[in-house]
């Protein structure tokens, strides 16, 4: 296998940043996934309990901007949560149109259960990345929100 460096070498461009974050992320979310598969999640569905946990019930728009996900692939990710009594979907209380997503204590349930692999991967990945590492990344690439 080539790896980045010999890519560099061989090649005067630089690698594509986008491709490299996005492999990378790729690679995080397989480890994530893999570490949650037991508890019958996957991260984007254990992040979005842990969001509603963490700020009750949301609409489905700022549930997905809170979990860094569009409305569309939100939606994706609500439709088997719900099926599951994980979260349960109502109409808005001021705005007829809007759906609010909330956390159901079965949602409660699979977060407790889900927690002890998740804590495996976030140490694998804190311990090959480093915390340190992480932080830093994930600062100075919140530059890239305001472009």
């Amino acid at each position: 296998m080539v790896g980045v460096y010999t890519l560099f070498m061989a090649n005067p461009d630089p690698p594509c940043a986008c491709t490299l974050l996005r492999r990378a992320s790729r690679a995080v979310s397989a480890a994530y996934d893999t570490a949650l598969a037991p508890s019958g999640l996957r991260i984007t569905q254990f992040s979005v309990l842990r969001t509603l946990a963490r700020l009750g019930p949301l609409p489905i728009s700022r549930l997905a901007a809170e979990a860094a996900l569009d409305r569309s692939t939100m939606g994706r990710n609500l439709d088997p949560l719900e099926r599951r009594g994980l979260v349960r979907l109502q109409v808005g209380e001021t705005d007829q149109r809007e759906r609010v997503a909330h956390l159901t204590p079965a949602g409660e349930a699979a977060i407790e259960a889900a927690l002890p692999h998740w804590r495996v991967a976030q140490a694998r990945v804190t311990a090959l990345v480093g915390q340190v590492t992480i932080g830093a990344l994930a600062e100075q690439l919140s530059a890239l929100r305001s472009l």
